[in-house]
């Protein structure tokens, strides 16, 4: 595939670097060339100086025949405008857009954008490891409502199918971590000692989800 991307600063080079060990042919834009230094001396992709929304710009970097456009330049509304603009006008459909405004990302998100948040994610991030385990979301969509969250299960859950729990939960099980590994849900499995269940639910549900697991399943159900 051909990839597109806006910005070569740490994480646009390293993103190429990626991309191309992968086999993936890669353009990469910058307005300042000497952005380009971060390239490895054998980086084979294209180098164009310009700003990532100028359409001749675009032209030159392949986007035509791009399969995806990323846009992780240092300012929000560059990103979101390019990324408009590789869509809208060229018709890439799979593109993203770094935003540092969580505002904003849920903002751009609705138009259909797809955003990374990177003062949401990286704050979730240093939480996860400063705070006990699973206090914090695992994964936080752009707008913060949905998460993927561990849940701690009362013994008395064990032997229970996760479908059974789901119901009595209301809740849905994205998968369980058992001994290390992840395993998927299906409605033979039946939660084991030892297992870490991993739920993705509405962030005002999750202290209600919380409550319910962390007690002995009701007999009357």
């Amino acid at each position: 595939m051909h990839i597109v991307i806006m910005g070569c600063g740490r994480v646009g080079s390293t993103l190429a670097h990626i991309l191309e060990d992968s086999g993936h042919s890669v353009a990469i834009i910058d307005r300042d060339p000497q952005a380009f230094r971060r390239l490895r001396a054998g980086f084979r992709g294209r180098r164009v100086t310009g700003v990532g929304f100028d359409r001749d710009v675009l032209t030159e970097a392949g986007v035509e025949s791009a399969a995806a456009f990323v846009a992780v330049s240092s300012g929000d509304n560059s990103n979101i405008i390019s990324a408009r603009v590789a869509r809208e006008t060229f018709g890439v459909d799979n593109v993203v857009a770094r935003i540092y405004d969580p505002r904003r990302a849920e903002v751009y998100q609705r138009l259909g954008i797809p955003t990374v948040a990177t003062v949401r994610w990286t704050a979730d991030q240093i939480m996860r490891r400063i705070l006990p385990e699973g206090a914090e979301p695992l994964w936080r969509d752009p707008t913060g409502t949905v998460v993927l969250a561990e849940v701690t299960v009362h013994g008395s859950w064990i032997g229970t199918r996760v479908t059974d729990l789901e119901t009595r939960a209301r809740a849905r099980a994205a998968f369980i971590n058992r001994m290390g590994e992840a395993v998927t849900i299906s409605d033979d499995t039946v939660v084991q000692e030892g297992d870490v269940l991993h739920v993705i639910a509405a962030e005002n549900d999750m202290d209600r989800i919380n409550k319910v697991l962390a007690a002995a399943p009701e007999e009357d159900e």
